[in-house]
């Protein structure tokens, strides 16, 4: 698995700022254009703050845009051959900081020695940086040209051990999310319910209790609408479990959609486009994701993580349009589209957390409906709750992570749409407001006592262009706002 760049912190001071003179290294200065900094660049009396100090008050420099780059190649005076400035807002918040980061960190195939950077919350920055150093070559043979990958950053900055203790949480939350993106970016072949099964089992390591329920034993729970999925698939259904016990009492649940293909069944997905779907497992891989977050940062809370992994496949054994299965909860469901098959992995699995763990409350995430990208694209999540003050707080969460939901609505009439002539439901609701009446479907199977969200990640779990954060591919949406939502947006480190 993909490890992030280490990130080291130097304070700034005359002796850090002397080593840059002679420092042969690429060097990246990241700073707003205030007169604050320029004064505090010119303080320190430095053959490099001096050239810097040119450079800063250059038209070149006031020309450019927030996180926008001036390019100094071979440098008067000083010994790197490369000297990057990067514009940073006059008041950056966290998430501008991430961005800037992101900005360097995208090319992390250069060589990211040091890193000068007038802020004093460096540590954002630092995620946004390795955040965005992600990349997945498992697959490609190595470059004939020898290519300078860094292992490590140093950032000096204005307070160095505060930023490294709070980066040290972040950064928990960043292997987190690596571990996501890899586990979408592996292919079917080889990410298998079995081999999806054996990563999950490995965060034993970690610390995290993992159980693994094979389909006999599904089978005898009743999760027969979790399993109808997977039963023409070669690769076994299975339901993992894992739990991290940072503290006694009722647990939190994280429950994920685990489809690690989905041809549709035998309502077959054209052929344009189908390769994406080994990323029908991304709310599986999120839940993953959380989990390691939380045992790296040993946080201090229970929490128990959920995943139905299963293969949606057309064979001789498949459901069929029409059939009609009973879920874990006891109510049947008729089957109108095979291709709506993520709403039954989490049916039971929702029923099955509630009944088995009683937990606090429960978000599910679930690369759902191609409906709720035609509302929001690949920006925002879709976020339907049962319960105001947990959607709140979600907000809050995300609000400091950067990750962006909206809220959509749940409501009677479209609960309607899913009354089946002969079964207790359907599970598809119509034409119209497809991904309404999918999250309606599961509330069916949530309590009304229990507080429930249910994120539809269908289009940010794997944006087609890259963003600030995340090259092309799997972005780990989720992650970082539900680690820092379990730790009520402290760091547990400090």
């Amino acid at each position: 698995m993909n490890a992030p760049i280490e990130i080291n912190f130097d304070q700034l001071s005359a002796e850090t700022i002397s080593q840059l003179s002679s420092a042969t290294e690429q060097i990246i200065v990241c700073l707003p254009d205030t007169k604050q900094v320029r004064k505090k660049v010119n303080s320190f009396k430095q053959d490099f703050t001096q050239k810097l100090s040119e450079y800063i008050s250059s038209k070149s420099f006031s020309k450019l845009k927030e996180n926008q780059v001036l390019t100094i190649n071979f440098p008067e005076s000083l010994a790197t051959d490369r000297l990057l400035i990067l514009k940073l807002p006059a008041k950056s918040n966290p998430t501008q900081l991430r961005e800037a980061g992101g900005a360097i960190g995208a090319n992390a195939s250069e060589q990211l020695s040091k890193i000068l950077i007038f802020s004093s919350d460096a540590e954002y920055f630092a995620e946004g940086v390795a955040l965005r150093g992600y990349s997945f070559n498992r697959y490609k043979k190595p470059k004939k040209e020898k290519q300078v990958t860094p292992k490590q950053a140093d950032i000096i900055c204005l307070d160095a051990e505060l930023s490294a203790k709070k980066y040290r949480h972040l950064a928990c939350g960043v292997a987190g999310t690596f571990f996501t993106r890899d586990l979408v970016n592996e292919p079917a072949n080889s990410l298998t319910t079995t081999e999806f099964a054996s990563q999950l089992k490995d965060l034993e390591k970690h610390g995290v209790e993992v159980e693994v329920l094979e389909e006999q034993e599904l089978a005898a729970l009743g999760m027969n609408t979790l399993l109808a999925v997977g039963q023409a698939s070669q690769s076994p259904s299975k339901v993992v479990t894992m739990k991290w016990k940072g503290q006694k009492g009722k647990p939190y649940a994280i429950i994920g959609k685990g489809v690690c293909f989905d041809t549709g069944g035998i309502s077959l997905k054209p052929p344009k486009g189908m390769e994406k779907m080994t990323m029908d497992m991304a709310g599986a891989a999120v839940v993953a994701g959380v989990m390691k977050a939380l045992a790296m940062a040993q946080s201090p809370v229970h929490v128990v993580g959920i995943v139905g992994l299963v293969e949606n496949m057309p064979g001789g054994n498949a459901m069929r349009p029409g059939d009609i299965v009973k879920s874990l909860k006891g109510d049947t469901v008729e089957i109108l589209n095979t291709d709506a098959e993520g709403r039954l992995v989490l049916a039971d699995l929702l029923w099955h957390t509630q009944e088995t763990h009683n937990p606090q409350w429960m978000i599910n995430l679930a690369t759902l409906t191609g409906a709720i990208m035609v509302s929001l694209g690949d920006k925002y999540a879709g976020l339907f709750s049962n319960n105001d003050e947990l959607t709140q707080k979600f907000f809050i969460s995300a609000g400091h992570t950067g990750e962006k939901a909206w809220r959509q609505p749940l409501d009677e009439a479209f609960d309607k749409q899913l009354d089946s002539r002969l079964a207790d439901m359907k599970n598809i609701g119509g034409m119209y407001a497809g991904a309404i009446t999918a999250a309606q479907f599961l509330q069916r199977f949530v309590k009304s006592t229990t507080p429930w969200i249910h994120l539809d990640i269908a289009g940010v779990a794997f944006p087609e262009k890259p963003g600030s954060l995340a090259p092309v591919g799997p972005s780990g949406w989720g992650v970082r706002t539900i680690f820092n939502l379990l730790n009520d947006g402290k760091n547990p480190l400090e």
